[in-house]
C-alpha cells in the first residue's frame, strides 16, 4: 500500500516517509477556494500558495509586487477548501530578505491569519539565519533554489540556472546549507536534471522539482499552466493536461450567441 493512499492528512513527516519509501510527491499551486477544493479532492499531496499569484491571478509581469496581506488572502481561501493536502505559502519578496526578525514576523502573520501549514522562501546560505529564526516559532520551512523568480532582475533572464560548474557547485552547497538550517524540503527550479538528481540523492529531505527532471522526489507545476488556462506560456518542462483556455472561451462564445439570439433563457429556464 502506498503512503499516498493511506494518509488522511499530509504532513511534513509524511513527505519524509514518501521520500524514504521512494514514492513520488505530487504538488500544484492553488490560489482560491474553488480550484483548491477540486485539486485537494483529486488527492494531491501538497498545495503551494505561490507568489506566482502575482502573475496568474493579478497579471503582473513578475512575482515582486504581491504583498504579504494579498498572500494571506489567497492562502486563507485555499485553507478553507482543503481537507488532505499540506498547504505551503510563499513568503513574498521583501518580507524576509536580509532581516531574520522580519522573516519571523512575516511567517507568524501568515500562519496566524491563514491557517496554512508551512512557509517557503527563496535563496541559499544568505537566508539560513532567517530559516533558523522562523523555526524557533515551530513553523516548518521549505527552501527554493535554482531559478528563484524573486531575484529575476539579478539574473536578467528566466533561462536554466546552474549549467556552469561554479554555479552548480554553489547550488549543491546551498542545498546542504538549507537542510542543515532545518528546511523540511526544497524546491529546485529550472536546473539540469543530472544536477537535481545528485542533490536529491545527497539530501535526506525531499527535493521537489519544476523543470528539474525526473530524478528528484516529486514534481510541482503552476495549476493554471497544467490545465491550459494560460496559453502563452510554453516552457519545455510543462505538460498540459487540458486546454481550458479554448474550452472556456468556446463556452463564453456560445453563451453570448444564445443571449443575443434570445435562445437563453428558454421556457424551462425561467420561473
Amino acid at each position: 500500500m502506498s503512503v499516498h493512499k493511506e494518509i488522511k492528512k499530509v504532513t511534513t513527516n509524511v513527505l519524509q516517509e514518501m521520500k524514504r519509501s521512494g514514492e513520488k510527491i505530487s504538488m500544484l499551486t492553488a490560489y482560491d477556494y474553488t480550484m483548491a477544493r477540486i485539486v485537494d479532492s483529486a488527492g494531491i499531496d501538497v498545495l503551494l500558495v505561490g507568489d506566482s499569484a502575482s502573475n496568474v491571478m493579478a497579471g503582473h509581469e513578475t512575482t515582486l509586487p504581491i504583498t504579504l496581506d494579498q498572500m494571506i488572502y489567497h492562502a486563507s481561501s485555499v485553507v478553507r477548501a482543503v481537507n488532505r493536502a499540506l498547504i505551503i505559502v510563499d513568503l513574498p519578496f521583501g518580507t524576509y530578505q536580509g532581516n531574520s526578525k522580519e522573516a519571523l514576523n512575516s511567517s507568524i502573520k501568515i500562519m496566524k491569519e491563514s491557517g496554512a501549514h508551512a512557509v517557503k522562501l527563496e535563496g541559499g546560505m544568505e537566508v539560513t539565519e532567517s530559516i533558523q529564526r522562523i523555526l524557533t516559532a515551530g513553523i516548518p520551512v521549505m527552501g527554493h533554489l535554482g531559478l528563484t523568480p524573486q531575484s529575476i532582475y539579478k539574473f536578467g533572464t528566466y533561462t536554466v540556472r546552474a549549467k556552469e560548474e561554479l554555479e552548480a557547485k554553489k547550488l549543491i552547497e546551498d542545498a546542504h546549507a538549507l537542510e542543515k538550517a532545518g528546511c523540511f524540503a526544497i524546491v529546485l527550479e529550472k536546473i539540469p536534471a543530472k544536477l537535481a538528481e545528485q542533490v536529491a540523492k545527497e539530501l535526506t529531505i525531499p527535493v521537489i522539482g519544476i523543470g528539474a527532471g525526473g530524478g528528484v522526489d516529486g514534481q510541482v507545476l503552476v495549476f493554471h499552466d497544467m490545465v491550459g488556462l494560460n496559453n502563452e506560456f510554453n516552457p519545455r518542462f510543462l505538460r498540459r493536461y487540458l486546454n481550458l483556455y479554448e474550452e472556456i472561451q468556446g463556452a463564453v462564445k456560445s453563451y453570448i450567441t444564445d443571449v443575443k439570439s434570445k435562445d437563453f433563457p428558454n421556457a424551462n429556464e425561467q420561473y
